[in-house]
């Protein structure tokens, strides 16, 4: 998540990058910017150029930006680490509602609570080589016991 954003842009222009790269087409974007804005809560900063964003500032931006475009299939590498309390479980509401959805969503975490909670199946993946793939309350406790 973020890749194609470029630290000497503004927010806002990197939500226009981002999303054009992730296929959106500029009166999609339009349609969508105020909503991408205020679902990152960083309103105040969007005209400032991400260089000076914090990394949850980033994450925040990039994940919104994610989430509002019409893709199939989301990579979440460990987006609820970054963030305050409200904005994490806000970022889970959202995650639940695009997997209500039928969106195929690919979680990279080390919370296990929320893996056991959210995904289906799990992949365990040691020394860069998958140890065990089925379903996820497996995977959560063997990763519990190891």
């Amino acid at each position: 998540m973020g890749a194609g954003f470029h630290p000497d842009l503004s927010g806002r222009e990197n939500i226009y990058l981002n999303a054009a790269i992730l296929g959106m087409e500029q009166h999609e974007i339009d349609a969508r910017f105020d909503q991408i804005v205020e679902f990152s809560e960083i309103e105040k900063f969007i005209d400032t150029e991400v260089k000076h964003y914090s990394s949850g500032m980033f994450l925040r931006l990039a994940f919104s930006v994610a989430i509002h475009t019409e893709v199939d299939i989301l990579l979440v590498d460990e987006i609820l680490s970054v963030g305050d309390e409200p904005f994490q479980r806000k970022c889970l509401a959202k995650i639940r509602e695009l997997h209500d959805q039928g969106k195929t969503l690919v979680v990279v975490s080390h919370d296990l609570d929320m893996v056991s909670d959210l995904c289906e199946r799990g992949i365990l993946i040691q020394s860069g080589k998958v140890a065990f793939d089925g379903p996820s309350k497996d995977a959560v406790e063997r990763m519990r016991r190891s």
